[in-house]
């Protein structure tokens, strides 16, 4: 079963088009990426997928199920989970505590106050494991706030999959980074896409990363759908060079 599928969507602000007429299908298992000039879409589209924005017309449906009215918690629930350009953790907590607060959460023990011996020791083990993928495990009990924004970024990550999603959305994942900061987001997207079998759509403007990474690529201009297919497609293809490569075939 398609795992998400998102059907003639469109919002409006006032008499502002930002998203216009797009359809996207993502099959389980697929990293998609959604590509496009400044303005052209990308992060209204993802607001409307992961429910902090409702369409003006069309609609979202996940796992065979219409959430186009859900509210974002519901649709993490459901298994939904999303990064944004600007890194969402706590800053004054390590990286430690900005896991267990995540795993906490996943794990339904967000209003306890006390945990059983079992339940904290799950809850510790599954933070273990999430400091291992994430390479984060050196740096696991300094302030977030006082590591590279890499790090800041990978912690970021790992606690959306905290949530244990079968969709993860990441949003400019390597944005104002460094050659080697990119590189180590560029891997661990890579390592969780192949060995936790997730299913990953990614809005990226490093173009790099795109085509190293992605199965299929989606590219939005002006709101609408300029263009979707492979890499190889996607760089071949005369309309994107034109309205966002920068060059004519």
């Amino acid at each position: 079963m398609t795992l998400l599928r998102v059907e003639n969507a469109s919002k409006k602000f006032g008499d502002l088009v930002a998203v216009d007429g797009v359809s996207m299908t993502v099959e389980p298992g697929e990293l998609r990426a959604v590509i496009g000039p400044n303005g052209a879409g990308k992060t209204t589209f993802f607001n409307l997928i992961s429910g902090f924005l409702t369409p003006s017309s069309g609609r979202i449906v996940f796992d065979g199920e219409d959430v186009t009215k859900l509210l974002p918690a519901r649709r993490v629930w459901r298994g939904m989970a999303r990064t944004f350009q600007i890194t969402e953790v706590f800053p004054e907590l390590t990286a430690r505590e900005n896991l267990r607060i995540a795993v906490e959460v996943a794990s339904g023990y967000r209003l306890k106050t006390w945990l059983s011996r079992d339940a904290d020791g799950e809850v510790r083990a599954r933070v273990v494991d999430l400091l291992d993928m994430s390479g984060l495990v050196d740096k696991a009990d300094r302030l977030v706030g006082e590591l590279a924004h890499g790090d800041q970024r990978a912690t970021e990550i790992m606690m959306a999959l905290a949530l244990r999603p079968r969709l993860l959305l990441l949003d400019e994942p390597t944005a104002g980074m460094g050659d080697k900061e990119t590189y180590d987001i560029t891997q661990l997207i890579r390592k969780l896409h192949k060995n936790q079998n997730l299913t990953i759509v990614l809005i990226e403007h490093d173009m790099r990363v795109v085509f190293h990474l992605a199965d299929r690529i989606m590219v939005l201009a002006e709101g609408a759908m300029l263009a979707e297919g492979t890499p190889q497609e996607i760089a071949a293809n005369e309309a994107v060079q034109t309205a966002y490569l920068g060059k004519a075939a």
